[in-house]
């Protein structure tokens, strides 16, 4: 039906009309889905199986291979057997078909279970609940509550998972009540959209919250290069001058900037950087040697693979360093990549205490995300813990110099992302181009290297890996290099 909808579509078009439309009519125009985002979806999947668990022994309503009146005739078959417990259930009242994950009969009422993958109740699933229960009410079904199942970010993983524990439980049944007629408004307002033409919507916050919109590169293709868009830092809002038509950097009115986005504005204009010696000589005396370059790479599971781990922590998996014993002496590179399928952190910990010289200077790029993985490791294996704690205390962070704009090239567009910084100070060497170019890539990467079964394709993945990480200290190695050099031409 041009007009049908699903608890999916409907969210859909709460969130933006246009992206509605486009999915129904023009579904082509959609981004495309890479081999590493894929991957990051397979481990969410296990999120609604183990959810099951909550309440064994029902029935399973299969979405691929039946036609929805099929599905929505073997949920009835089911309710009519006296099954007290139905997983993916289906219903349609109104022209809108929705699978509810887990439907439990409960003192003779039925109670609605919407599975996520998220560890809080966020603002999209108040509207996929409110939608469920309107199509059940609708279609005859007696509610009790309307529950949401969502991680439980506090669990620790020991032994098998403890399902009970896994997930935390919301009850949402009378914001679900509450939100009845604004649904009835909505689905009106949706149809009448869908019977017309594409609808106008501006670019705006809902192109990327609460997630990213998969006609994101559709929707955007007019936006300048130079846009208002590559502005950082916070304080002003780039959309309104975007549709005020301040698109371009070069459209902006410096006097309403602050003094880092007047930096990067002028710099851009000019094609120029700006460079305080002072300032960078005084960073880098707070360095010592023995120093060592330091990159952690991180994978992320919904549901906890290894014992001493927590739903979406960042699992180290492989590291790179580079360590320079003394200044101007030979930097000698060491790495470390997991064997898939074994929980990676005791062989890395081993690494990291083996390779880091004792008092040395320990230095990342944005340390808060290596102190944070280096404290969890000493938290999660307490014998190491005084070892970690004490790299901890050594760690220094290599951003500071460009995130505070002692050095800025307008090569940066804005940012101090090691990606952007390499590429302007350094312009022979660069991540673009590369199989993996980014942390979310190489995340996914592992995933696909576990999941992987040819030999020569995970011998080329951990190869890209291997590659990606080096670059990152390596890197690190040049822009102190050039730091120093800056330090020392203009004192």
């Amino acid at each position: 039906m041009r007009q049908g909808l699903s608890k999916g579509l409907y969210v859909r078009g709460k969130k933006c009309q246009k992206s509605l439309w486009l999915h129904k009519f023009q579904p082509e125009r959609k981004d495309k889905v890479s081999e590493q985002q894929q991957a990051v979806f397979g481990p969410g999947t296990a999120v609604g199986e183990l959810a099951c668990d909550l309440f064994p022994g029902g029935v399973m309503v299969p979405y691929e291979g039946l036609r929805v009146q099929e599905q929505i005739a073997m949920t009835q078959q089911a309710m009519q057997d006296g099954q007290e417990t139905i997983y993916e259930a289906s219903f349609e009242y109104d022209g809108i078909f929705v699978k509810v994950d887990i439907l439990h009969k409960h003192e003779g009422v039925w109670d609605i279970y919407e599975v996520k993958g998220s560890t809080s109740v966020k603002s999209v699933h108040k509207d996929d609940v409110a939608v469920q229960l309107y199509v059940l009410c609708g279609a005859g079904v007696k509610i009790g509550k309307v529950y949401l199942a969502h991680l439980n970010n506090k669990y620790v993983r020991n032994g098998a998972i403890a399902i009970d524990q896994l997930f935390s439980i919301a009850d949402l049944s009378d914001l679900a009540k509450e939100k009845q007629d604004e649904v009835s408004s909505s689905v009106a307002e949706l149809r009448k959209m869908l019977a017309s033409d594409m609808p106008e919507v501006k670019i705006g916050p809902q192109c990327s919250k609460p997630y990213a919109c998969d006609f994101h590169g559709h929707c955007w293709q007019q936006v300048p290069e130079n846009s208002v868009f590559k502005l950082n830092g916070r304080g002003i809002d780039a959309f309104d001058y975007y549709h005020r038509g301040m698109q371009r950097l070069d459209d902006l009115p410096l006097n309403k900037l602050n003094r880092s986005q007047r930096m990067q504005v002028e710099c851009y204009l000019a094609k120029d950087e700006h460079i305080d010696s002072k300032k960078i000589t005084k960073y880098l005396e707070e360095l010592w040697y023995p120093l060592v370059h330091l990159d952690f790479e991180t994978f992320m599971a919904p549901v906890p693979l290894f014992d001493k781990s927590r739903p979406y922590q960042q699992m180290p998996f492989q590291y790179s360093i580079h360590i320079q014993l003394e200044r101007d002496g030979p930097i000698e590179h060491r790495e470390y990549l997991a064997v898939p399928g074994i929980d990676p952190r005791p062989e890395l910990i081993a690494g990291l205490l083996r390779e880091i010289p004792e008092e040395a200077c320990v230095l990342t790029y944005n340390m808060t995300f290596e102190k944070g993985r280096l404290k969890e490791l000493a938290r999660d294996f307490p014998a190491e813990s005084e070892a970690l704690n004490g790299i901890v205390q050594r760690v220094r962070d290599l951003i500071i110099p460009f995130r505070k704009r002692f050095a800025y090239r307008w090569q940066q567009e804005g940012s101090s992302s090691i990606k952007k910084v390499l590429p302007a100070f350094v312009p022979e060497l660069s991540y673009q181009g590369m199989p993996i170019a980014n942390g979310g890539m190489a995340m996914a990467a592992y995933h696909l290297m576990c999941a992987e079964g040819d030999a020569e394709r995970l011998s080329e993945i951990r190869k890209n890996l291997l590659a990606y990480c080096k670059l990152d200290t390596e890197a690190m190695v040049l822009l102190l290099e050039k730091l120093n050099d800056m330090a020392v031409a203009r004192t």
